[in-house]
């Protein structure tokens, strides 16, 4: 199980390093196309970029992989909101946090025992 967990964030980290870190950090232009079509500006595109490879780096750290988890479904949770304000394409745009946020928990819940105790103790309603 906690191999299965590592290699889903071996796939999450080889997902957003290539296509959403690494463009916003070198300010690419699919970067900045992508922040102004949801209405951002792209002055906030080297922030995003280094908030995201921040977040990731806290994810992959198994001491503050929780912590990461939280703070990353945070920020997914404001790309659902910016996509949806945009009319983006539901399916494909808005949802995909939503898709990326449940894999990232996916992962964290594989790979850490206490926490996947802690869950499953909630879901039967049993105090840990």
């Amino acid at each position: 199980m906690k191999r299965a967990g590592w290699v889903l964030a071996a796939l999450i980290t080889f997902f957003l390093l290539p296509a959403s870190v690494a463009p916003k950090l070198m300010g690419a232009e699919v970067a900045v196309a992508s922040l102004t079509a949801i209405g951002w500006p792209s002055t906030y595109l080297v922030e995003l970029g280094m908030l995201e490879l921040a977040l990731l780096l806290l994810f992959l750290w198994p001491r503050t992989a929780l912590l990461g988890a939280v703070l990353f479904t945070a920020l997914l949770g404001g790309t659902v909101a910016s996509h949806l304000r945009a009319g983006s394409p539901l399916a494909s745009h808005t949802l995909f946090g939503i898709y990326l946020g449940v894999f990232l928990w996916a992962s964290l819940f594989l790979r850490d025992a206490a926490f996947r105790a802690y869950v499953l103790n909630q879901l039967l309603g049993r105090s840990p």
